[in-house]
């Protein structure tokens, strides 16, 4: 299932993912309290079991002037997600969230609707990226797609994530193959980090653009609902299909 929202607003944060995983989290509770509590807390604490959604934004006509995005036009926000009870919670309480504000910033909403997805048969999707994917090796380290260890971390945390959605990782082995990605380096203001460190924002590298997956079709359709990668329901790893 996949859902466009737009927006209109004046000003966003430069680092605007933290503000939209707000208002992700705030339409979750709106719409079922206890169901966003099991899903995001444990024991009282932050529950860090990923999550089975991936999001982009999109700007439509924009200044970035130090640290905030001069907004002029429309803000779109896609979410995908093939776990159905997500995305009912989520689509009724935004419904009832005509204007969500995030410190000194506010979105309006202008519309809501349901997105027609593809008919994923084959055993390759040719796909375009809506949000940066980021693969990291097991020291923490981010990869570019033409890394030697790039294809074992991306299928390592392909099945990770099918696992954790379904119970069963991947059915095939799964083939990524880079056509033309470049690199997009994204300041994220993480917490830890700035405590760790003193500094405001965490540098991530991620890559855009279009590559193949081959795999078995199953697996193509999931990944294409749940996105790829790390940090997908941070708003990376989010795709669209061009050809199947």
């Amino acid at each position: 299932m996949r859902i466009k929202c737009s927006f209109t607003c004046e000003e966003l944060p430069r680092s605007y993912r933290t503000m939209f995983v707000s208002l992700i989290k705030k339409s979750l509770e709106t719409s079922n309290e206890n169901y966003f509590k099991q899903l995001y807390f444990y024991q009282d604490k932050a529950n860090k079991r990923t999550k089975n959604f991936t999001f982009s934004v999109r700007l439509k006509d924009y200044e970035l002037i130090e640290d905030q995005f001069k907004v002029n036009g429309q803000v779109d926000l896609f979410i995908s997600s093939p776990d159905q009870e997500w995305m009912i919670y989520f689509y009724n309480g935004l419904l009832k969230l005509n204007r969500f504000e995030y410190r000194q910033f506010c979105l309006t909403k202008q519309s809501v609707y349901m997105l027609k997805e593809p008919d994923v048969t084959r055993t390759y999707l040719l796909c375009k990226t809506m949000s940066p994917i980021y693969i990291k090796d097991k020291n923490g380290q981010a990869l570019s797609p033409y890394d030697q260890s790039y294809a074992n971390e991306f299928l390592y945390i392909s099945d990770l994530t099918l696992t954790n959605y379904r119970g069963v990782g991947l059915q095939s082995s799964l083939r990524f193959v880079p056509i033309e990605m470049k690199k997009n380096i994204i300041k994220e203001p993480i917490t830890k980090f700035q405590e760790q460190t003193q500094k405001p924002y965490l540098l991530i590298e991620g890559y855009k653009g279009t590559f193949l997956l081959e795999g078995h079709p199953e697996d193509l359709r999931d990944l294409y609902q749940l996105g790829v990668g790390f940090r997908r329901s941070s708003g990376w790893g989010m795709l669209e299909v061009i050809d199947r």
